[in-house]
């Protein structure tokens, strides 16, 4: 039977988390795909295992990756692959063994979803941050696509590894960028661009591996700098900004908030009021531009688009309450920008 799907499934020196990974593929109650294993040049054991394993599983297709680094190795794997489905997989982490047949069916059934993520669980919990904890809590609930693209430049709405998506679309664009951005998020915010709909499953079907050597946790391209400028390069191109650019509002008007928007304002986009609910700032100007405070929102024709940067945990949820009281809708009205 051809394989329906293929797994993109990078690796470099993960021989202490491959078995482990390989052993929830094998698992899946979906059997016939093909596995693309792209070695990006390990130094360990890497690839002696994958041989050993591949010499007993047909599906797994042993690749080398031509270029260096990530986004060469999954360009390699999108070129290869034999399939119109990618599923994306990371050496570090467990699929659950419904995984590929749920999302399978799901994307049979609903053509126009081009990208479906899951819910995921961390492991291991000791010593996790409370950081982590919210993300993954925040991104649990981000499933529907009109949420997903409503809360797109909040965080990533998806964990990398926990999607499956249809390679025409993401070709089309390039396949995977390189540059100094997180390019998973770079993905996603093209395909968002583009109009293509993305959804999520709201099964945990990923454990998703956290530890101090991370790729997010120690690669420039993933730190808040890198996201802060790659949510506003896109922001500054999406349609419900430019179409109220003379009348945006800036929620939060503190010192490194600020810092964030400046990254907005450099891209010509100026706000015409900000607001905030400490009464040191509210009678302020920014730039000449006037603070005030959220009741001033309350019955302005037409209405603005205000951009929420506040992220305090539970703040964007009551700002959010707030507005839709007001008669702000998100995605229309508002959008809250991490």
């Amino acid at each position: 039977m051809p394989p329906c799907l293929s797994i993109l499934l990078p690796f470099r020196n993960a021989a202490a988390t491959l078995p482990e990974c390989l052993l929830s593929i094998q698992r899946q109650s979906l059997t016939n795909y093909e596995l693309l294993a792209v070695d990006d040049h390990s130094s360990d054991a890497s690839r002696s295992l994958l041989q050993q394993v591949a010499a007993r599983d047909s599906r797994i297709r042993l690749l080398s990756n031509p270029g260096q680094g990530l986004v060469s190795a999954l360009n390699h794997g999108l070129q290869r692959a034999a399939t119109p489905l990618i599923a994306r997989m990371d050496a570090d982490d467990r699929m659950h063994p419904e995984r590929l047949r749920l999302q399978y069916r799901y994307l049979q059934r609903h053509h126009e979803i081009a990208l479906l993520g899951c819910a995921t669980r961390i492991f291991p919990t000791h010593g996790l941050r409370a950081g982590i904890r919210e993300y993954v809590r925040w991104q649990n609930g981000c499933n529907g696509p009109r949420q997903i693209a409503d809360e797109i430049y909040i965080e990533s709405p998806f964990a990398h590894p926990s999607v499956m998506f249809r390679r025409a679309p993401v070709m089309r664009l390039g396949g995977y960028r390189e540059g100094l951005f997180p390019e998973d998020y770079d993905l996603w915010l093209r395909l968002h661009r583009a109009g293509v709909g993305m959804a999520k499953l709201p099964q945990t079907l990923l454990d998703w591996r956290d530890y101090p050597e991370r790729t997010s946790r120690v690669d420039p391209r993933c730190s808040r700098a890198a996201f802060d400028a790659l949510r506003a390069r896109y922001l500054a191109k999406d349609p419900r900004v430019l179409r109220r650019s003379g009348r945006l509002v800036f929620w939060g008007a503190g010192r490194k908030t600020r810092k964030r928007c400046n990254l907005l304002i450099e891209k010509g986009l100026k706000p015409s009021a900000w607001v905030d609910i400490d009464p040191k700032k509210i009678g302020n100007r920014l730039n000449g531009v006037a603070v005030e405070s959220p009741a001033w929102l309350s019955g302005l024709q037409p209405r603005p688009l205000v951009l929420v940067y506040v992220t305090n945990h539970g703040a964007r949820e009551r700002i959010a309450r707030d507005l839709e009281w007001m008669g702000y809708r998100r995605g229309r009205d508002y959008l809250a920008v991490g």
